[in-house]
């Protein structure tokens, strides 16, 4: 059966975004870059939640620009024709590799989980991955932390009061003090 993973970028105090919605502190490094270049390839379908959607729409023109590296090209022909469902009450149409999801959320993963097809279901967005993690459909978390506090934002973990046990199963330090921490669910 394919895992659903959350993974994005935190502060160390937990946030994805500070208090003014900014996440310019997660501008990452040629390593944390490369990181996420490796990690996009075992993923099969990244659901999205409407605000990541509307902030990753940047890539889907980025290629038009001369000045691009090696390393964002790259990370272009990967991350555009990747299959995408975005989640939303006021998008009416999407574009890209994306579609808009049908359904609920356990509906749409229970849908992915049983078609044929290889790589990960990645969760993007707070607010989904917070609704995921409520039903119980998240099997791992991977935060990658930079070494800033920022007070205030939308949390990485939901607020919700349920207690779930992790196992530490992978973790990595990049010379920019930036730390991967992978964790799986124990059922």
């Amino acid at each position: 059966m394919r895992s659903v993973t959350y993974s994005m970028n935190v502060s160390l105090d937990g946030y994805i975004v500070g208090p003014d919605g900014g996440f310019d502190w997660t501008g990452p490094d040629p390593e944390v870059f490369r990181f996420w270049i490796d990690g996009i390839r075992d993923v099969g379908v990244h659901l999205l939640g409407r605000r990541l959607y509307e902030t990753m729409l940047y890539w889907e023109t980025a290629d038009q620009d001369s000045s691009l590296d090696a390393a964002t090209l790259e990370w272009i022909a990967l991350w555009n024709p990747l299959p995408k469902v975005v989640f939303s009450r006021t998008l009416s149409e999407v574009q890209g590799h994306a579609r808009l999801a049908s359904g609920g959320l356990a509906e749409e993963i229970e849908r992915l989980r049983a078609e044929p097809g290889e790589g990960e279901i990645a969760i993007g967005g707070a607010t989904l991955a917070a609704e995921a993690a409520a039903a119980g459909l998240i099997d791992e978390y991977r935060t990658v932390v930079y070494p800033v506090l920022v007070g205030g934002g939308i949390p990485f973990f939901p607020r919700n009061e349920r207690r779930v046990d992790l196992e530490l199963v992978e973790t990595r330090t990049f010379s920019s003090n930036v730390v991967y921490l992978r964790h799986r669910v124990t059922r």
